[in-house]
């Protein structure tokens, strides 16, 4: 890639994250991850999503208790659908915010056992990366991926959103 385009694809990335930034957090998608898709001009992975699918909402468990979330979305459509799920973890509207050591978010793999998943925080909403988890679902594909969020500070309150992101 030529350093214009280089310039012009930063350029992009940055102007599209100002954008994203109004809606609060959306600007989880955006990651470091993401500007490195654009600057090495890899076309087939989607960069921001058009679209959520927000699942049922929970209060984040008590200290030491965790909830499991199921989070699923059946591509319905005629064509190939890019889709990535999400758990958003939204504080408090008058604070204390939560920060990212305050839980923790597990995967349950295919075979049972559970991989930890990477927490980032922006203005109070803790969030799991997109990029990374971005997959294909072919017409009639089902995606179903289970999260358990675990509380881990005494007194830590918040909101978990579990989400599914539509790709363009």
């Amino acid at each position: 890639m030529s350093l214009t385009n280089y310039r012009l694809a930063a350029a992009a990335l940055a102007l599209a994250t100002a954008l994203v930034g109004v809606a609060g957090a959306g600007t989880a998608m955006a990651s470091t991850a993401a500007a490195a898709t654009a600057a090495e001009g890899d076309e087939t992975a989607a960069l921001f999503p058009v679209d959520f699918v927000n699942l049922p909402t929970r209060a984040l468990p008590a200290s030491g208790k965790s909830h499991t979330f199921v989070l699923s979305y059946r591509n319905d459509s005629s064509v190939d659908q890019v889709v990535a799920p999400q758990i958003l973890v939204e504080s408090p509207d008058a604070g204390p915010f939560l920060a990212p050591t305050d839980i923790q978010v597990e995967r349950r793999n295919a075979d049972g056992s559970r991989e930890a998943v990477p927490v980032a925080s922006q203005t109070g909403t803790l969030f799991t990366d997109l990029v990374s988890v971005q997959r294909t679902l072919r017409p009639g594909e089902t995606l179903t991926e289970r999260y358990r969020v675990s509380v881990i500070t005494p007194g830590a309150v918040g909101t978990v959103q579990p989400r599914v992101a539509l790709y363009g």
